[in-house]
């Protein structure tokens, strides 16, 4: 990593944490969510969470014309970190929990915390509900479970959850409204990108916040354009790098600095 020279930057992800990441801070500088004592921000998973579920009422206003989710039934795949602050948002939100995970004391606590209720962990994909929310493995939207889903919208945190490109043309065909996991899973990532200037916890949760304005783009361009969400996203996402990098040009012009933020 260190050989990149600050090129690729890592943080958690599933299956890591912050002490894990104090250990690989111990051989290279190129290294985010380390706690606060080691200059960082700490786990950054209820950010993610965060940003997810203002993702889902993006999501919510566009099919039900409110972004209110109270009563609305919500299937959650995976109660990890993420899943479980994602599930502790909802709660206050007054949606209703279905929940689903390999490790059953996850469930166990959501079920007593949040009243979820839990079914088992491939039964998920045939709860009949408002929103399916993948917040563990990817490539669970496949041949297999698409055919079983009895949802409008599917939005979660969960990274590559479309197995392959053509899953979200099917889902589009479906009338199903698929939040890109990019898009609405960018609230951690967002988080210790702040680190790498003075970390301020209400900059980052502002600019978390904004994921809801960036999925409702998202589903504009869909609309506009009768294309697949993961298509809008990829659009929106290139665009926006052909813009950053004309402006590098420019700053090597003129010799300015530019900073760039979310």
């Amino acid at each position: 990593m260190n050989s990149l020279d600050g090129r690729y930057i890592t943080a958690e992800d599933m299956g890591t944490s912050v002490d894990d990441m104090e250990i690989v801070l111990q051989e290279t500088p190129f290294v985010t969510g380390v706690s606060r004592a080691q200059g960082g921000s700490g786990d950054p998973s209820p950010f993610t969470a965060l940003g997810t579920v203002h993702g889902i009422k993006a999501c919510a206003e566009e099919v039900f014309g409110s972004t209110s989710l109270e009563g609305k039934k919500i299937a959650v795949q995976g109660v990890g970190k993420v899943g479980y602050n994602l599930c502790k948002l909802l709660h206050k939100e007054e949606a209703k929990l279905v929940v689903s995970d390999c490790f059953k004391d996850r469930v166990d606590r959501v079920r007593k915390e949040f009243g979820a209720k839990a079914v088992g962990e491939f039964d998920i994909y045939s709860v009949k509900c408002d929103v399916f929310s993948p917040n563990a493995v990817g490539a669970i939207i496949n041949d297999d479970t698409i055919p079983q889903l009895k949802c409008p919208i599917i939005a979660g945190a969960a990274n590559n959850q479309l197995a392959e490109t053509r899953h979200g043309d099917k889902l589009h065909e479906m009338g199903i409204l698929y939040a890109p996991d990019y898009v609405i899973n960018a609230g951690g990532l967002i988080n210790v990108y702040n680190e790498l200037t003075e970390y301020s916890e209400e900059r980052a949760t502002n600019m978390v916040l904004k994921i809801y304005d960036n999925v409702k783009k998202v589903i504009e361009i869909s609309k506009r354009d009768n294309i697949p969400t993961y298509i809008a996203a990829d659009r929106v996402a290139e665009e926006r790098i052909a813009k950053i990098r004309s402006l590098e040009v420019l700053s090597k012009i003129d010799g300015s600095k530019i900073r760039v933020g979310h």
